[in-house]
């Protein structure tokens, strides 16, 4: 499942991916390729205007073209271009070069340019691809009164522009082109598919947890449900006696509801608190009276197995956050340090406050965590002990229901621990 929408997070980075570098090079080479097709047509349009515009007296009123007779004139000295004079019916009059070439060279350009002047396109001969264009020649006559008009002759002049270098340069930039594109798509997928599998990673393991907490929450409901079920057993078989005398197996009965209760309430409590929509009553409140409220409301647990507790709290430690969170926090943490604190051991409790945050940790004797196990001390229905007694009268999701809160409210919380040492437990808010 997770191998297919990895696929399919690919399949459409890579599609965007690819539409996009396409559109860019497209863009790029459409608009390179329109820029040189301008500047051909621009030295074109600049040769036929200097050849065919002219100044002077009045011309003859006609002038017969030369019959056999091709007459050369270097009339320009750049090399890639030259012109051709040819009459109405397309035969050579003048050539206006400084290109070597053959005279039936010139006679097949002509004949060619003239055939299809009316759709010109590149046309190659020498090893070269030539464009040209074909314009009717025409005299400005400007007479002595100022007067000015325009003598049209039956006259062409069909002008070529050697373009072979043009072209190559936008081949060579369509090659480089698929080549960087070719390039970047093998680099693209190799970092999409990272990606991918980074971005499927925590879908999994949420995935994982979510199936792991529904296998955990069925173990732990089946204990109290077998337990209420055999005593219910037991009832029915002594139907006849009297409740007094069956007071021990509604008091197991008791106990599994009790157990049942304190599981979905924990249950509930960490669904509140990790629901998106879950508001926080923030408002300025006295954080060392409320973390000494949660030490003597707890002082009984403490005594009764001879733990010795010590704090040091900074007085009169204001924090905007909400109390009641703060609180269960503090008393979760608390809690579970007096669970795990050795007989006559020792706790440690400490509050203190700088510019920018506060910090509360609690530390304990005992076994300590496994190094291995450290990471998961905050998933739910976590316990160290892995037969999964409840010698604690816990279900392990206190610590889930903490970090939950320390998370919502902007803190930050972690542990430490050593095994036959101590552990700590510490988080941080925001002053």
């Amino acid at each position: 499942m997770f191998t297919k929408l990895r696929n399919h997070f690919l399949i459409l980075n890579m599609s965007i991916t690819s539409l996009v570098m396409m559109a860019a090079f497209a863009v790029i080479y459409f608009s390179t390729y329109s820029s040189i097709q301008a500047e051909h047509q621009k030295k074109l349009n600049a040769q036929a205007e200097t050849m065919v515009t002219i100044s002077g007296p009045e011309p003859p009123p006609s002038e017969a073209p030369e019959q056999g007779l091709v007459a050369r004139h270097m009339a320009f000295e750049d090399p890639q271009l030259f012109s051709i004079e040819v009459d109405g019916r397309g035969n050579i009059l003048k050539i206006n070069s400084s290109v070597s070439m053959p005279e039936a060279v010139y006679a097949n350009a002509a004949k060619t340019a003239w055939g299809h002047r009316n759709t010109p396109s590149p046309v190659a001969f020498e090893g070269k691809e030539w464009l040209y264009s074909v314009t009717q020649m025409s005299t400005q006559v400007i007479r002595g009164s100022g007067q000015q008009y325009t003598v049209t002759w039956d006259k062409y002049l069909i002008t070529f522009l050697d373009v072979t270098e043009s072209n190559k340069t936008l081949l060579r930039l369509l090659t480089t082109m698929l080549i960087v594109g070719f390039s970047m798509l093998i680099a693209i997928f190799i970092i999409s598919l990272y990606f991918a599998g980074r971005a499927i990673k925590p879908i999994a393991e949420t995935w994982q947890k979510q199936k792991q907490f529904i296998a955990d929450a069925s173990h732990e409901l089946k204990t109290p449900i077998s337990i209420i079920n055999a005593n219910y057993d037991a009832l029915l078989a002594n139907r006849e006696e009297t409740i007094d005398s069956q007071m021990k197996w509604l008091g197991y009965i008791k106990i599994g509801t009790d157990r049942m209760a304190k599981l979905v309430g924990d249950l509930l409590s960490l669904a509140k608190v990790e629901d998106v929509h879950f508001a926080t009553q923030k408002a300025p409140f006295n954080i060392s009276t409320a973390v000494h409220e949660v030490i003597m409301s707890m002082e009984a647990a403490v005594n009764d197995k001879g733990i010795r507790l010590s704090h040091s709290i900074e007085p009169d430690i204001i924090v905007k956050s909400d109390m009641e969170r703060v609180q269960q926090v503090v008393t979760i943490l608390l809690d579970n340090a007096i669970k795990y604190t050795n007989e006559h051991g020792q706790i440690d409790i400490s509050l203190t406050h700088s510019k920018r945050h506060i910090a509360f940790s609690i530390s304990n004797t005992g076994k300590g965590i496994p190094k291995a196990d450290v990471p998961k001390v905050f998933d739910r229905f976590y316990r160290v002990d892995p037969s999964r007694t409840h010698e604690t009268g816990g279900y392990g999701l206190g610590l889930s229901i903490a970090k939950a809160i320390v998370d919502r409210l902007g803190g930050e919380i972690h542990v430490e621990s050593e095994e036959d040492g101590w552990t700590t437990f510490a988080f941080t808010l925001g002053a």
